[in-house]
């Protein structure tokens, strides 16, 4: 809206470009799935997988993890349910605070993100990585840096 609260619309190239960003973004959604579901995997449970492997001790409070993954904090509890049926994670009660859940890394779900992962950077290069230039890859870097920093 601009300052007199009309709409600012957008030019026929920017519109062009939000829709190529917006299809690509669930091309790469939908491949990186696909490629990670012979492991069992779908993109956020890898994602979580991730966020613990590279915690402290393999494990972080639930409030802390909701913080790191795209996921809202009602779908990051499913999911790791989910996860935690499949012997991934474990949950555990904060010590100290008794309303806290700490979501732990199982040996079972660091094997899986280990053999998974070779998979899913191959995925990511072919998706992305490799198909732009590096300098549009480092524009997009700049880009989507300023897009998380501006919505803190």
């Amino acid at each position: 809206m601009t300052s007199n609260g009309e709409c600012l619309w957008l030019t026929s190239e920017q519109q062009l470009i939000w829709r190529d960003y917006l299809a690509g973004v669930s091309r790469i959604n939908d491949r990186l799935d696909a490629e990670l579901r012979p492991f069992g995997l779908d993109l956020g449970e890898y994602e979580i997988l991730v966020n613990l492997s590279e915690a402290d001790h393999l494990e972080m409070r639930m409030s802390e993890l909701a913080q790191c993954v795209r996921q809202s904090r009602s779908r990051l509890t499913h999911t790791v349910a989910r996860m935690e049926a499949k012997g991934l994670i474990l949950r555990k009660s904060c010590q100290g605070d008794r309303r806290g859940v700490i979501a732990v890394l199982t040996a079972t779900g660091l094997n899986l993100l280990q053999t998974a992962a070779p998979c899913h950077v191959a995925s990511v290069r072919a998706a992305l990585v490799d198909v732009v230039t590096a300098d549009d890859f480092e524009a997009l870097g700049r880009a989507m840096k300023a897009v998380v920093e501006v919505a803190d």
